[in-house]
């Protein structure tokens, strides 16, 4: 803060001899007059002063939410592959669990590598195929089971608490009242372990009888496995999906067709084409989906965008 330079408030005598020389030759009456006016001119500009509005703060600039990529997929790319696809992501997924159709995890111990590339994370667990669940009583001792196995190799990986922990969920439509009960002991193991539940879940359409369709990720809502339950889900048809790309403004999650998820996953590998016949150019000849950087296609996966660059919360 700058201060103003003192000066001396000491006058020299005969500046003030001169003063009260000038006073001392006016009229006594013009004198009290003068001084009187002079008092409450003061006074009437303070009060003025004092009444002014203060002046108002501009109002904020409304902010933009924006949307960040991510991508995922089962086999961990290596440490030399992140830095390249740091370049187009914000985000990866991080699998828990053995991936859909593998017996081992290649992710567990990469938490700290991947992190140190300035990544945020997309914690999955591989969810049940609903003919696993016998019924009800059997699919909540399951979500139970499993969720406390979800959270305690999250533990194990350094995840925080509250991180967001995804189930895979690779059926679609309308769910079982057994699948249900599972996702209501999952959501409530997750919570009693420290850690929140979310659901990766299909956003595409499915008609059950004329003028009747569906969505799982609606069908899971609409069940309310708990209060704060997170949605990731998929729709890789073209539209809306814009296929194997990677722009600069990535999507709104919303724009997937369900305007409560937190993540929509766009395009997939091996690409599905009863429903990216439409998509525009981007998946390569092999049916699958490379990073921009990925100059010799050694790692084929899923696109993501998210309204955060850390959709688990688990940095």
């Amino acid at each position: 803060m700058s201060h103003w330079p003192l000066t001396s408030l000491t006058s020299s005598p005969h500046a003030s001899s001169g003063i009260r020389g000038a006073v001392s030759k006016m009229k006594p009456a013009l004198s009290f007059l003068s001084i009187a006016a002079i008092a409450a001119a003061l006074i009437l500009l303070s009060c003025q002063a004092g009444t002014q509005p203060s002046a108002q703060p501009p109002p904020q600039e409304q902010q933009t939410q924006s949307a960040y990529l991510g991508f995922d997929l089962n086999i961990f790319p290596g440490q030399a592959a992140l830095p390249i696809l740091r370049k187009t992501f914000a985000f990866g997924g991080y699998w828990l669990s053995p991936p859909p159709g593998e017996k081992t995890n290649t992710w567990v111990g990469q938490r700290v590598a991947v992190r140190s590339e300035g990544f945020g994370f997309l914690l999955l667990y591989r969810g049940p195929l609903d003919r696993e669940l016998k019924n009800e009583a059997a699919a909540a001792q399951k979500g139970t089971s499993e969720a406390r196995v979800a959270a305690a190799a999250a533990k194990r990986e350094g995840f925080p608490a509250h991180a967001v922990i995804f189930l895979d969920m690779e059926e679609g439509g309308r769910l079982s009242a057994s699948y249900h009960a599972y996702l209501h002991a999952w959501a409530s193991g997750l919570a009693a372990a420290g850690y929140r539940a979310g659901a990766y879940c299909s956003a595409m359409p499915v008609k059950e009888e004329p003028g009747v369709t569906i969505t799982t990720a609606d069908d899971i809502r609409a069940h309310a496995p708990s209060q704060d339950f997170v949605f990731f889900v998929y729709n890789d048809a073209c539209p809306p999906s814009p296929g194997c790309t990677f722009p600069k403004n990535p999507p709104s999650p919303a724009d997937g067709g369900i305007p409560y998820a937190a993540v929509w996953q766009y395009a997939q590998s091996p690409r599905r084409k009863e429903f990216t016949a439409h998509c525009a150019p981007g998946y390569n000849s092999d049916g699958n989906c490379y990073a921009p950087g990925d100059k010799t296609h050694s790692w084929f996966l899923d696109v993501n965008s998210a309204t955060s660059p850390d959709p688990s919360n688990g940095r």
